[in-house]
């Protein structure tokens, strides 16, 4: 069983609030508002993904397998913000990329795949200020609230998570890229002819 605090909610940014600073978390709407530590605790088996999960440097590929998949033309939920990309859908839909994560439902809460938060997942909505209907995410270090996505088919939502490729093609502007001189005496050299 592994321990680890929950993160105290900050203000709501863009399409949710990622909450991510580490302290107790409060059970709100009582006087005397108890204080209770999140742990976990493995869960067997398997609860089936709901949805994937990258942080950090593990958003570029995960935004990259879902436009795959939006291309292909599976329908996906995604929330996104700077540092996290949720992505919700049917199991067999769902990309997967390197250090993303698989989340179960668990009730109301979404969780790990692998992992049971402990006191009971019922109360980590209201801990966290969701409110009823919203997307609630929970796991070690990280908790994320937002209102659902609605499903989407368009890849160009995930273009600004990818790096920026460069042009493949030159413009119809653009001149020919210079290939490689000629030897001389050679039939491809010109001779008597000058430019125009």
């Amino acid at each position: 069983m592994t321990t680890a605090q929950p993160s105290v909610p900050a203000q709501p940014s863009g399409p949710g609030r990622a909450v991510t600073a580490p302290g107790p978390v409060t059970a709100r709407g009582s006087a005397a508002e108890p204080v209770f530590a999140l742990r976990w605790e493995r869960r067997e088996p398997p609860l089936p993904p709901a949805a994937v999960l990258a942080l950090g440097d593990a958003v570029p590929a995960l935004a990259a397998a879902t436009r795959a998949r939006l291309l292909a033309g599976v329908r996906l939920g995604t929330l996104a913000d700077a540092d996290a990309l949720l992505v919700l859908g049917a199991a067999g839909d769902l990309p997967w990329a390197d250090g993303a994560r698989y989340l179960g439902r668990d009730g109301e809460l979404l969780v790990p795949t692998t992992a049971r938060p402990l006191p009971a997942p019922a109360l980590w909505p209201a801990a966290l200020g969701a409110r009823r209907g919203q997307v609630c995410v929970l796991l070690p270090g990280h908790a994320l609230v937002a209102d659902p996505p609605p499903p989407t088919t368009d890849p160009a939502a995930l273009d600004r998570f990818l790096p920026a490729e460069p042009d493949a093609e030159p413009g119809p502007d653009a001149a020919p890229a210079p290939g490689p001189a000629p030897a001389p005496g050679s039939a491809e050299q010109p001779t008597g002819s000058r430019p125009a």
